[in-house]
């Protein structure tokens, strides 16, 4: 049975939307998701201030495919990645893509490679336009992999252990919106005393906000977000393996304010 991790994932990158000092974050993330196989990045490689995409090109095999920009004013790079990205569903050679843009011009396509059955992931920044964000079965913002990246070096500029590493900012805040959406779904998984396994929580929450990553909110995992907010309820479950446990959540029940009379 194929897992997420021997997934073949085709990466298409929009160099105009996505800054090179970035890349090796964003590559590192992917292969959280799959295995990459298919790498391009698509630009006008004639312009000048691209020379800083060599070296990290270069470094992960990422193939530069050229594309001129025809008029000015008008952004060629989508076209050509489109095509691409259709040659590359119609090969059989991958069971999923990762778009790389901020651009909301490749909604359509991310809908139409899940209709062909295809995993979808987006990385791009913030500034997203939501119809590309739920288009795409996970969105990552930029920003937070940018975020770890600085992380990383601090640590090992500074040799400082896991423990004591500085929670990461957050960039979003978890609004009345996201957390009714997160109660509706743990009222939806839980079992007769409310209690909802947290991994189908989260997947479920993914299906329903493709952008849903407790990064976002500043947490590394879900257990210490949940942990955090005071009207969920967290239980770990000891296994028979020590090392891990199963984590389950609930919503707080409301106690009653009746005075016995």
């Amino acid at each position: 049975m194929q897992t997420k991790l021997d997934r073949k994932l085709a990466v298409l990158i929009d160099a105009d939307n996505i800054p090179y000092r970035h890349v090796k974050a964003m590559m590192e993330e992917i292969t959280k998701y799959g295995i990459p196989t298919t790498k391009r990045i698509y630009g006008d490689w004639t312009k000048r201030g691209v020379s800083g995409w060599k070296s990290v090109l270069l470094e992960h095999a990422i193939t530069p495919v050229q594309q001129y920009s025809y008029t000015k004013g008008k952004n060629a790079t989508d076209s050509a990645m489109i095509i691409d990205a259709m040659d590359v569903l119609y090969s059989d050679k991958v069971d999923g893509f990762c778009l790389v843009s901020s651009d909301s011009d490749f909604t359509r396509l991310a809908t139409r490679l899940r209709e062909s059955g295809m995993y979808v992931i987006g990385i791009g920044e913030k500034k997203t336009p939501q119809p590309f964000l739920v288009a795409c079965d996970k969105f990552i913002f930029l920003e937070i992999l940018a975020q770890t990246e600085e992380e990383g070096v601090e640590a090992e500029r500074t040799q400082s252990s896991p423990e004591t590493e500085k929670k990461p900012a957050a960039i979003d805040q978890l609004d009345q919106a996201t957390l009714q959406l997160i109660r509706s779904t743990i009222n939806d998984l839980g079992d007769e005393a409310g209690w909802a396994f947290l991994g189908e929580v989260g997947s479920s929450l993914n299906k329903k906000m493709p952008q849903f990553d407790p990064r976002n909110y500043g947490f590394g995992k879900l257990t210490p977000m949940f942990k955090s907010l005071k009207q969920f309820e967290v239980d770990e479950r000891e296994t028979d393996n020590r090392r891990i446990k199963h984590v389950f959540i609930r919503v707080k029940k409301k106690r009653s304010t009746r005075k016995k009379g």
